[in-house]
Formats: structure tokens, sequence, C-alpha cells
């Protein structure tokens, strides 16, 4: 007989392993690896195969086995010197993917509303893997505009607001391993040593936005702020870029304030708790 889990505060009941043996299209061992990985996440994200039994109402046999494919896939994994398996790195890999889909859609109204009181060149973007990745543009309204760049890998996240607002809260080695084919030089103002790039760096977590001083392109400048989700990891960054001809010390406070809201209002529909904007969308 199987257990019924209650779930917990904003989660939706689902149905469990049994419900599925009358659907004639449900294959019972996936549906039962999926049922574990839930069950392990709604135990707070690590539980004994003791309790992951008790909880599914599957045999220790079954899911000791069903855990072994799921190990083995990098779905699930052992917590090292504890009795207790835990949700695995390729969970965090599908939903990279997956934000890569919903970050633009949800992000349009912001980048809009960006683009339209600030007239400038607006831009989207994301960690994939090792890279930065452009995710959308909105492009300035103004006839002397900044062309920064299209859809796709960033060559140059170190020296741009974007790439800066993303890799600052990255551990070292990982910053490390997405600059590894090297800072290029692109103006007299690029950053390419790494020590001064952390420093750099620092420098962003403690403003809580990024500055790009004619640092990619002689000429025009760039505020980047980062996007979070409900856990408080960087899922990626919104940016504004005006040329120098229009960046007077109110302008420039005109982009950062919206560039900041946008990124608060974005990081509070992902969950980030501690993310308040303060206006809403026009």
């Amino acid at each position: 007989m199987d257990a019924t889990i209650l779930p917990g505060p904003g989660v939706k009941a689902r149905p469990s392993p049994a419900s599925a043996k009358s659907d004639r299209h449900s294959i019972q061992s996936v549906d039962r690896a999926l049922y574990l990985l839930e069950t392990i996440a709604e135990a707070g994200g690590e539980a004994t195969l003791t309790d992951l039994a008790t909880r599914t109402g599957l045999n220790i046999s079954t899911c000791h086995h069903l855990l072994a494919t799921l190990i083995k896939r990098g779905f699930a994994a052992k917590v090292q010197g504890r009795r207790l398996y835990a949700l695995g790195p390729r969970i965090l890999y599908l939903s990279h993917a997956c934000l890569q889909v919903d970050l633009p859609r949800r992000a349009l109204p912001y980048l809009e509303t960006v683009n339209r009181v600030t007239g400038e060149t607006v831009h989207l973007a994301g960690l994939h893997g090792d890279s930065v990745v452009t995710l959308a543009v909105r492009e300035a309204r103004h006839a002397v505009r900044v062309d920064t760049g299209k859809i796709g890998k960033l060559e140059a996240p170190h020296a741009t607001s974007v790439g800066k607002a993303i890799l600052a809260w990255l551990p070292e080695d990982e910053i490390r391993r997405i600059v590894a084919h090297g800072m290029k030089r692109f103006t007299d103002n690029t950053i390419t040593e790494f020590p001064a790039f952390i420093e750099a760096l620092r420098v962003v977590r403690r403003n809580g936005y990024a500055l790009d001083d004619e640092e990619f392109l002689p000429g025009v400048i760039c505020i980047g702020a980062a996007i979070r989700d409900q856990a408080g990891t960087v899922i990626g960054a919104i940016s504004a870029s005006t040329p120098t001809m229009r960046a007077s010390e109110k302008h420039i406070a005109l982009m950062r304030d919206e560039i900041c809201a946008a990124a608060r209002a974005l990081s509070a529909e992902f969950g980030e708790p501690n993310a308040q904007p303060k206006t809403a969308i026009a």
C-alpha cells in the first residue's frame, strides 16, 4: 500500500505512483523514479533510504535500485560521510536550461519598460554552462544608438556590464573557467589581468550593479544588475547601454535606477526572498 504524503504550504498535491498503475501509457519505473526525486525535494533536499521508502510506500530494495540509476545519471547523489541521498547536479542543469526559455519570457515587459524610460539599448543575459549568453535585446529609440552585439554567446563577459553582474557572484574557480579563453583587450579601459578583475567584481558586489566604462566599446557606457532565483542564485542579468554623448550624470543615474529596479522585480518573480521591487511595470 502506498503512503500518502501531505504537501507543505504552497505545494500542490501530486498523485502517488499507485495512481499511475491505472494509466496504460505510464511506465511504472519512470514514474517511481520521478516520485523519488520529488520526495527528496519535499524532505528538504536530502533523506535516508528508510525515510524515502516510508514516504513513498516503496520497498527498500526498489528505492535502492532506482536511486542507483538516478545517481548514475546525475539526478541524485549520495551525501559523503552520511547515509543520505540528495538531489544531483543534473537537476540544476535542467533547471538552467529551463530558465533559458522562461527568463526571456518573464523579462520581456521589464526590458521594454527600461527601453522606453531610458530610450537606450537593453540586454538580457544568462549563464549557460561556462558561458554567458545574450538572451534578448531591445534596441535604443534614438537615431544614434549602441550596437553591442546580438543574441548568442557573449565573447567578452569580463568587459561587459551583464557579464560582470553575473560573474561577481560566482566562486572564483568558476570565474576562472569562464574567462579561461583569455581576457582580451578591446579598449584602453578593458581589464585584462585576473587579480584586477577579481577586485573589480568586489566593487560590483559592494555597489549592487556593474559598470562597463568604455571597456568593451569606445564611447559606450553600460550598467548591469544581476537577477536571482528563490535560492538567491544569480540566473542572469539585465543592462542598459548609452553612448558617452548622452552619458550625463542625470542620465546615468536614471539608467542605474531603472536597471536595478527591473533586476529586483524580476528576482522577486523568481522567488528571491530579499528582492523588494519598488516600481511596477507601466
